[in-house]
């Protein structure tokens, strides 16, 4: 089985030890908003290690949507990354555990169907996008 490496960001490293410690009893709302998280696990497109990430909760029909925003910076975070080479995920939604696959919308009325769907979960993605040049990807999950 692959090495689990947590995050370097403190707050990442400990609202993932929070989530899965409790079984997903505590921890599942993003620092001090009260919004829904879930935690995505995946593995590194480098390392082949196990990664595990707090995203905002985006939930539509069965599918979770999962959006590479990191606050509108000019990169996007290091998870894409490991999606767009392994598809397989794992996403604990507070005491659910689902075994999915990631696909990265392409489909310009779907991404816009799941960018308005994520807004209204997270009003903010629409500031952050405004923040950076790049265009913020758009993964969806479903069951295998």
């Amino acid at each position: 089985m692959p090495e689990y490496i947590p995050s370097t960001r403190d707050w990442v490293r400990e609202q993932v030890e929070a989530y899965e410690s409790s079984g997903g009893t505590q921890g599942t709302t993003l620092r001090d908003t009260g919004l829904p998280v879930i935690v995505v696990t995946n593995r590194g497109n480098k390392t082949g290690a196990i990664r595990k990430t707090p995203l905002m909760r985006v939930k539509v029909g069965d599918a979770y949507v999962l959006v590479g925003s990191q606050g509108g910076a000019p990169r996007n975070p290091v998870w894409v990354y490991n999606l767009r080479r392994d598809a397989n995920v794992e996403i604990r939604d507070e005491t659910d555990v689902y075994t999915m696959q990631v696909r990265e919308v392409s489909d310009p009325d779907e991404r816009a169907r799941l960018w308005a769907a994520s807004v209204e979960a997270f009003p903010p993605y629409e500031e952050y996008q405004g923040r950076t040049s790049r265009k913020i990807p758009v993964f969806v999950a479903e069951t295998a």
